[in-house]
């Protein structure tokens, strides 16, 4: 199964990404993560990235797809991946086409504006691994520390509420049109999410059912 999350900035598609990896045996391929691998690990498209963040700017759409399909040519991806945090925009979702990168279905996990302003406020994340929690809905088994590796948790500034509502109104402007181009494919999966992870993992494993 090739899978691309879909859903604003905590709708919860971290969450059920490892769900779904879990169950299909297929890794979960977040942007970030991989970025800040390529950029340790010194690859060729690493060393392009670096230059761009060196001089703090925006890693263009090419060097983050050559990331991409550098990461997805590895043997555990041969089964399939799911794919959290890229395609953000049409015109990269169309350069992925171009490159080959084909899926099988955009997932799009559907929330309320204010449910998840609510929902990103409790949100903590590893200083370390980068691993994401909450403070209602995913607690660590220590407080304030990490399951994974012991790093302290800690709030992003990404989290804060007006960040959270300037994070949405760029979702709406350039990611939500994702759904319209998905659709128009014949690919695309829309499930509403739920007050409790479980019920919406319910209805995204429903979904899924039917690829």
């Amino acid at each position: 199964m090739r899978l691309i999350l879909l859903g604003a900035p905590g709708a919860g598609k971290g969450t059920q990404a490892e769900i779904i990896s879990e169950k299909y045996s297929i890794p979960t391929i977040s942007t970030g993560n991989i970025i800040r691998a390529a950029l340790k690990e010194g690859t060729e498209m690493g060393l392009r990235a670096k230059a761009y963040t060196e001089r703090g700017e925006l890693v263009p759409d090419e060097v983050v797809i050559g990331i991409i399909k550098e990461r997805l040519a590895q043997d555990d991806c041969r089964e399939g991946f799911i794919l959290d945090g890229f395609p953000r925009t049409i015109p990269q979702a169309k350069a992925l086409d171009e490159m080959g990168i084909t899926v099988d279905a955009a997932l799009s996990i559907e929330v309320d504006d204010s449910e998840i302003v609510k929902r990103m406020s409790g949100r903590r994340v590893c200083s370390g691994c980068g691993a994401s929690y909450h403070t209602e809905f995913k607690k660590p088994e220590k407080d304030g520390v990490c399951n994974l590796c012991g790093d302290d948790l800690v709030i992003r500034k990404d989290d804060e509420p007006e960040t959270v509502k300037n994070r949405l109104s760029v979702y709406h402007d350039q990611t939500e049109p994702l759904k319209s181009y998905y659709k128009a494919a014949g690919k695309l999966l829309e499930v509403k999410g739920q007050d409790k992870v479980e019920d919406t993992t319910a209805l995204v494993l429903g979904a899924l059912s039917g690829i």
